[in-house]
């Protein structure tokens, strides 16, 4: 007489072999698509680092540390990419400095603020503003707002002079193409993108964290800063980070309102120079050296923008470990 094997009462209905050994041929297929996906991004990412740097080996070799000088004389062959580092820098802080507040601020006025019906119009707006052409944006900015700017970059430069720090930064000769004009066009260009990502990012926030803020007595501004502000920040960070990657990488529009010169100054009012601009500015017409050059300063751009997506996950890691210990 054999006797019946009893199941488990807290053991799972069905069949008792593990879901990893049950699991159907579609989830099998599509977790092997999907970690294909992911491993095609990095293989092509690893591939343009090679190609891009092996194409500006020559000028690595030959400048050596010298890339990093502020001498960019083709006709001498010096080429050092230091001037156009700092354009890059000085256009994308300008427009983060100018963007991030008036797009977070957009942000939370359409989520917690203006009611749905008159929300979704605005909405509208940011997202067409996000699809405009580089080059339209150029263009306007050339024809249009330098030459209205202008006239006020000269009141303000003649207002501040003899200051402390301000001359140094809004002093000297004005040009309508410049550094400022540069990074306005940029911040107009990336509001909309950090506008909508941002939006996106806060209306997730759970109702009952913010109902639940409301129930404790919290005020609107208390309740942002309490439950929206925490379960957001990672993806405003992200949304800040695409921002500066589109600052960083823009060519056409700062290539038409920068001024295309190579010099590196405090003024910010002052023409000047960035590394996507040069690239498409002078690539056409380069050869030997030159052209290793100006590839290389595409892989020292390359490399910046990975650099910085690293310090800024690095950043969120952290404050989510601080926001789960409290």
């Amino acid at each position: 007489m054999s006797i019946a094997t009893k199941a488990d009462p807290a053991g799972p209905a069905g069949s008792a072999r593990p879901l990893s050994e049950r699991r159907p041929f579609g989830d099998i297929s599509f977790q092997a698509i999907a970690l294909a996906a992911g491993l095609l991004v990095l293989v092509i990412l690893v591939l343009i680092a090679v190609s891009t740097t092996q194409q500006a080996s020559s000028w690595f070799s030959t400048e050596g540390i010298k890339i990093f000088s502020s001498t960019w004389n083709p006709t001498a062959n010096q080429f050092g990419a230091l001037p156009f580092i700092y354009g890059t820098a000085v256009t994308a802080i300008i427009a983060l400095i100018m963007a991030v507040p008036v797009s977070v601020g957009i942000a939370l006025l359409l989520t917690e603020v203006v009611p749905y019906r008159w929300s979704r119009p605005i909405v509208y707006v940011i997202d067409l503003l996000a699809v405009v052409p580089s080059v339209v944006w150029g263009q306007w900015g050339i024809l249009v707002f330098a030459p209205w700017i202008q006239q006020y970059y000269t009141s303000v430069s003649s207002g501040v002079k003899g200051i402390p720090v301000l001359d140094s930064l809004f002093g000297g000769q004005a040009s309508g193409a410049s550094f400022f004009t540069a990074g306005i066009i940029l911040a107009f260009m990336i509001t909309p993108i950090v506008t909508s990502l941002s939006r996106e990012v806060i209306a997730t926030v759970p109702a009952i964290d913010k109902e639940g803020a409301y129930a404790l007595g919290a005020t609107r501004l208390e309740m942002i800063n309490g439950a929206v502000w925490p379960h957001s920040q990672a993806g405003v960070v992200g949304a800040v980070l695409l921002g500066l990657g589109r600052a960083m990488g823009e060519t056409i529009a700062v290539a038409l309102v920068i001024g295309s010169s190579a010099n590196i100054t405090s003024h910010l009012f002052a023409p000047g120079y960035n590394m996507p601009a040069v690239i498409a500015n002078e690539f056409g017409e380069a050869s030997g050296l030159f052209r290793s050059a100006l590839i290389g300063m595409g892989v020292l751009l390359f490399a910046f923008t990975i650099i910085i997506n690293i310090i800024a996950r690095v950043i969120v890691e952290r404050s989510g470990r601080r926001q789960r210990g409290a």
